[in-house]
């Protein structure tokens, strides 16, 4: 019985239907590697640029309301109108 159980299971295994399934579910496993490793690549690459190009202009811009503020605040406390006022 054991004989003729492991004979069955290997003709399944060895069927052209399971071969193919198998070989599309191993290519499909390398192109989600080769896919998750372009991504990963991307993903660096997107956020270094954005630390290196865009997080300076944001603090530049935030440096440069900070002093528009601050001259605001001197000319409110002079008594003279404000040079964003007019």
């Amino acid at each position: 019985m054991a004989k003729k159980q492991s004979s069955a299971i290997a003709r399944v295994c060895n069927h052209p239907v399971v071969r193919n399934t198998k070989e599309a579910a191993s290519d499909a496993t390398v192109i989600a590697k080769k896919l998750l490793r372009s991504t990963g690549k991307a993903a660096w690459i997107a956020g270094t640029s954005f630390l290196v190009l865009v997080v300076p202009l944001i603090v530049a811009m935030d440096r440069e309301q900070q002093i528009n503020e601050l001259e605001s605040q001197q000319a409110n406390i002079l008594g003279t109108p404000s040079p964003l006022a007019g």
